[in-house]
């Protein structure tokens, strides 16, 4: 199987390329970058994988499918693109600026019968594993309340765009992560705050979720936190699971470190690093489950096989989608928003 990139920033540089490079049966075809200084650092970080000017040129040199990796504001031509020529397409996140442009893309991908998937990678931290592993084994009992934040002191993300802001950016990982745990939302009530009076591009935000069966999903992101909360804290009638610190697969990749490299380390949770389950005075550790990145693109080639499901359904990413709608207007309103 073939696979290609299109953008080597930040994104595709660190956290699609080395995945693609080390997946077994898989070879890394090319990536889409007109920058010298990124074709430089291409051929520094994999010296035999070419560099192309368009995604039409990467696509004529033999692909099954494409990743696109650049900012949001081209990343929508660029899939609708991939789609007519009839490759297999991985979009980064956030997918879309809005719900009614992720429809068009999922839309157009139907018609054409091409593979279309959502890079949520976050669906196989360490962490998050581990929420599920003990909710699936009933260990926390009913859940009533889930709380997830992804919380940064990074000043120089302040203001940028590329992402849309930190709602779309971060909050696309929190809200798939709370709808896959617990299913569709009925209810959206978000603060956002902004830089600027302008309200253009947010950096921090507040979003309560209420699920149709119940549960309230309660989510933080900020890229200016000085001292972040608990990456996960989830309350239910037979414990409250919490832990501290993000996954650190992030943090490995850009310190240069690989699946490849690492073998059996990757993904591993050092044990001062696990969790807690505690009910009234009793606490004991819970053994993090081990964070698995690459298994998004092994599923991904398994799919466009057709031995195995998408990994994640586009149809996912459009309601994830019009969550982050309903966050925005719920902000912008100062209303709960019912959807």
């Amino acid at each position: 199987m073939r696979i290609g990139l299109v953008g080597y920033g930040k994104g595709g540089r660190f956290f699609h390329a080395p995945l693609i490079a080390g997946l077994a049966g898989v070879t890394f075809v090319g990536v889409v970058t007109r920058s010298a200084e990124r074709r430089g650092l291409l051929a520094q970080d994999h010296p035999h994988v070419r560099a192309f000017d368009s995604l039409a040129e990467l696509v004529a040199a033999g692909v099954d499918a494409v990743t696109i990796s650049t900012p949001l504001a081209t990343r929508q031509a660029l899939i609708r693109e991939a789609i007519e020529l009839g490759v297999a397409v991985v979009s980064d996140k956030p997918f879309a600026a809005d719900a009614e442009q992720a429809q068009a893309l999922v839309d157009v991908a139907e018609r054409k019968g091409v593979l279309l998937s959502v890079y949520q990678n976050r669906r196989w931290d360490s962490d998050f594993l581990t929420v599920r592993r003990l909710i699936d084994q009933g260990d926390l009992g009913q859940v009533s309340r889930f709380e997830s934040r992804i919380e940064r002191y990074s000043p120089t993300s302040v203001g940028k765009v590329s992402g849309g802001g930190v709602l779309r950016d971060l909050g696309s990982h929190l809200v798939d992560q709370a709808m896959l745990l617990f299913g569709p939302v009925a209810r959206v009530y978000a603060e956002l705050g902004f830089p600027t009076l302008d309200e253009a591009v947010d950096y921090r935000f507040f979003v309560s979720l209420t699920h149709s069966n119940g549960v309230v999903s309660h989510l933080w992101g900020s890229c200016l936190q000085n001292h972040p909360g608990p990456r996960f804290r989830v309350n239910g009638s037979a414990g409250c699971y919490s832990v501290e610190g993000l996954d650190g697969q992030e943090a490995s990749l850009l310190a240069g470190l690989t699946p490849c490299s690492e073998g059996e380390r990757w993904g591993m949770e050092a044990p001062q690093r696990w969790g807690w389950l505690e009910q009234g005075e009793q606490r004991e550790r819970v053994t993090s489950e081990r964070g698995c990145w690459p298994e998004f693109y092994r599923q991904l080639r398994d799919a466009i096989a057709g031995v195995v499901a998408n990994p994640v359904e586009p149809c996912e990413a459009v309601a994830s989608t019009r969550v982050l709608d309903a966050a925005r207007l719920s902000a912008r309103q100062r209303r709960i928003v019912v959807l």
